[in-house]
C-alpha cells in the first residue's frame, strides 16, 4: 500500500474499528499498543478486551498464544503499521502455526502514531500483506473502504484464518481514550471472561 494510496483513499480509525467490533462482537479482541488501544477502548469498553500497554510489537504474538489456547474462540488483533512492523517475525510462526480462528487488522495510517508523526515503512514501499503471504498467511489481503469489515467479517465468523488485513486509515492525530492502565486488572478481568480465576 503506498503513501499515495494511504493518503487518498483512507478510513476514519474511530470509526472503522467501533463498526468492526460492532460487527464481530463474539470475537476476542486484542488491542496493540498506543492508538488501536484507544480505539478500540473508544469503540466501547467491555471484558473480551486485552489492551496492551509498552509492549510494542507484541499484539500479533499475543494474538496467536491466545488462539492456540483458545481454539474455540475468535481472536482478533486490531494494531498499527508501526507496531506490527516492530513485531513482523511474529508473522512467520503464525503463517507456520496457521490457527484458523486468528485475524490481525492493521491499521495503517503509514506513521508512528505514539513517536511524533513520523512516516513508517508502510509508507516509504513494505506492503505487510504481502509479507504476511510470504510468512505462509494466504488470506492476507489490503483494504481503503468500508467494505473490507465484510471481508474481515468473514475470516472471522467462518474461521478461515489465520488472516491479515493491511486497512489505509487516514494520517491524522485522534484524541487519546484510555483504559485502564492496571495491568493485572485487564489480565485477571479477561481471564474471568474466559472462566480463569485471577493470578
Amino acid at each position: 500500500m503506498s503513501n499515495s494510496q494511504t493518503q487518498s483513499a483512507a478510513l476514519d480509525r474511530r470509526a472503522f474499528v467501533k463498526t468492526l467490533i460492532e460487527r464481530c462482537p463474539d470475537a476476542l479482541v486484542v488491542a496493540g499498543l498506543g492508538s488501536a488501544t484507544y480505539d478500540v477502548f473508544a469503540a466501547g469498553d467491555r471484558p473480551k478486551n486485552f489492551y496492551l500497554w509498552g509492549a510494542m510489537g507484541g499484539a500479533a504474538a499475543i494474538g496467536l498464544g491466545l488462539a492456540l489456547a483458545q481454539p474455540a474462540k475468535q481472536v482478533l488483533v486490531i494494531t498499527g503499521d508501526g507496531e506490527q512492523l516492530m513485531g513482523i517475525g511474529a508473522l512467520a510462526t503464525i503463517g507456520a502455526q496457521s490457527p484458523k480462528n486468528l485475524t490481525i487488522v492493521v491499521l495503517d495510517n503509514g506513521h508512528y502514531g505514539e513517536t511524533g508523526m513520523q512516516r513508517s515503512h508502510t509508507s516509504l514501499g513494505t506492503n505487510l500483506a504481502a509479507v504476511a503471504r510470504a510468512c505462509g498467511i494466504a488470506h492476507a489481503f489490503e483494504g481503503d473502504s468500508i467494505e473490507v469489515i465484510e471481508k474481515i467479517f468473514q475470516t472471522v465468523s467462518m474461521s478461515t484464518g489465520p488472516a491479515l488485513a493491511q486497512v489505509a486509515i487516514k494520517a491524522e492525530d485522534v484524541p487519546r481514550a484510555l483504559p485502564s492502565r492496571d495491568g493485572v486488572y485487564i489480565k485477571n478481568r479477561f481471564r474471568a471472561e474466559l472462566g480463569f480465576a485471577p493470578l
